[in-house]
């Protein structure tokens, strides 16, 4: 039997040294096997490893990942998968550090569920991703969760197989009913009232200080979750809106139940028909939080304030 051709390591490193010794390393191997490597990391660490690299570092596709990657259900579809679907036929490896110490507690279920969910989106593709995580600046529970979303991991003494693997533990781990907010408004809308659904998040929004695009970017976000409520939610649904630590939350809740786990994280061909909603959200979004059971689902979405 074949082996699998898609590969997820999780690399612990305990230092700046360790982390660029292993990853311009792992860069070379793949510019020296003449395939397509990206680095996605965060700016500081993109910066080491660029300087590293030297003149390499021209042939390799380097992203801050604190910007293309801010919100974690963006990264597959936007870093990812946009990178190794331009390298149609050959075999591609992209370093993508999604969790770094930083990331905030309402940002981390998210982080962990889309590690788990890269096993899912990648099977059988020719592509090696290698993610990286502070094993000293991170919290242990952090550097568990890893074993179980990567199916092999490394150190600095080599690499094994990790007997924690279970990747579907963590998605529906995650999925769980959603922090009740403060204070907030609120609207109950259907077909003839969406509109009204979203001048409430934009209201808000403009009182916050968002600028015109920011401002159009809500808009069209809530209005595709409002349509997928119409559409798949049971024909209405009810809009919160609220302000949390430097932040707009707009949440869209429906009586729909959410199946399929990639639901809006795969491209889309614009030539294609179809529904794009939650990939739209979560493109333009800082960060989404979803909760989903059967007769019920919670979307919540995060836009950082200017």
């Amino acid at each position: 039997m074949l082996a699998e051709p898609f590969s997820h390591p999780a690399l612990f490193y305990r230092s700046d040294r360790e982390y660029v010794a292993a990853i311009t390393a792992f860069v070379r191997e793949g510019l020296a096997a003449g395939e397509p490597v990206a680095v996605a990391v965060p700016a500081g660490n993109l910066a080491m490893i660029e300087a590293a690299l030297g003149g390499e570092a021209k042939a390799v596709l380097l992203l801050d990942m604190g910007e293309a990657g801010r919100n974690p259900g963006r990264i597959i579809p936007a870093v990812l998968r946009d990178f190794a679907d331009r390298h149609p036929g050959r075999h591609v490896r992209i370093i993508g550090e999604p969790i770094w110490p930083g990331r905030s507690a309402a940002e981390y279920p998210a982080c962990a569920q889309h590690e788990a969910l890269i096993n899912l989106s990648f099977a059988g593709r020719h592509v090696t991703i290698l993610c990286p995580y502070d094993a000293v600046r991170l919290a242990p529970e952090v550097i568990k969760e890893a074993a179980r979303t990567h199916p092999v991991l490394r150190d600095g003494t080599g690499e094994w197989r990790s007997a924690d693997y279970a990747p579907e533990l963590v998605v529906d781990g995650y999925n769980r009913p959603l922090e009740e907010p403060g204070e907030f408004v609120s609207l109950r809308f259907d077909r003839t009232n969406l509109s009204a659904a979203r001048a409430l998040a934009a209201r808000r929004a403009a009182e916050m200080g968002f600028g015109k695009d920011r401002l159009d970017d809500i808009r069209l976000t809530v209005a595709e979750l409002g349509a997928n409520s119409l559409d798949h939610g049971g024909g209405s649904g009810v809009i919160r809106v609220w302000a949390a630590d430097g932040r707009l939350v707009c949440e869209v809740s429906d009586t729909g139940h959410i199946t399929d786990p990639l639901v809006g994280r795969r491209p889309v061909d614009p030539r294609d028909a179809g529904s794009r909603g939650l990939l739209i959200v979560n493109l333009l979004s800082d960060l989404v939080r979803v909760h989903t059971r059967a007769g019920a689902t919670a979307i919540r979405v995060y836009f950082d304030a200017p």
